[in-house]
């Protein structure tokens, strides 16, 4: 996901606003940009720290965001990483989590 840094603070997408929009609606409850990592400056999209489970929207499906060179190495060490840490970690492209794709499926699993 592409976000833009402003002085410490993270420009949420629209994506990760509407995704928790469906997340609330579900009843999950998360926050916006969790730390998980004590060494490493990785975040989550979103996440519910009781249930550690975390939501990944994978931007960029068309310019190659997380898909390219290194940082598709650097995205397989940090959700490797989340999941021997305990976490579920889902992930959505920004056209899943758009066309409502995303909701569905997480519903059909909670």
């Amino acid at each position: 996901m592409t976000k833009r840094k402003q002085q410490d603070e993270y420009v949420l997408t629209d994506e990760q606003i509407l995704l928790r929009i469906h997340l609330r609606e579900l009843g999950i409850d998360t926050i916006y940009e969790h730390t998980f990592h004590p060494d490493r400056a990785w975040r989550f999209d979103l996440c519910n720290l009781d249930a550690r489970i975390a939501f990944e929207i994978s931007g960029g499906k068309r310019s190659g965001g997380h898909r390219r060179g290194n940082a598709q190495d650097d995205e397989y060490d940090k959700l490797n990483t989340a999941q021997m840490m305990g976490w579920r970690v889902f992930q959505f492209t920004n056209e899943q989590v758009n066309t409502g794709k995303a909701k569905e499926f997480i519903k059909s699993w909670h």
